[in-house]
């Protein structure tokens, strides 16, 4: 798992949301958030992690940062 696919899954988990719910909260596609989760997608769009980040109500920082 990359950086991004675990700060979302922990960011998600912590706020009780399923991934469809945060498909829909961010308006991307339930099969995006899967992508990114599993890591399959390695690099999102700037615009898909603006779109998951304020979902989440955190910062395309905080997906980004290594902890």
């Amino acid at each position: 798992m990359t950086t991004i696919s675990k700060n979302i899954k922990k960011h998600r988990n912590k706020k009780g949301i399923s991934q469809d719910k945060l498909s829909k909260l961010a308006g991307v596609t339930y099969n995006t958030i899967i992508k990114i989760e599993s890591g399959v997608t390695t690099n999102p769009r700037v615009e898909t992690l603006d779109a998951i980040a304020h979902a989440l109500g955190v910062t395309v920082d905080n997906l980004l940062r290594s902890e």
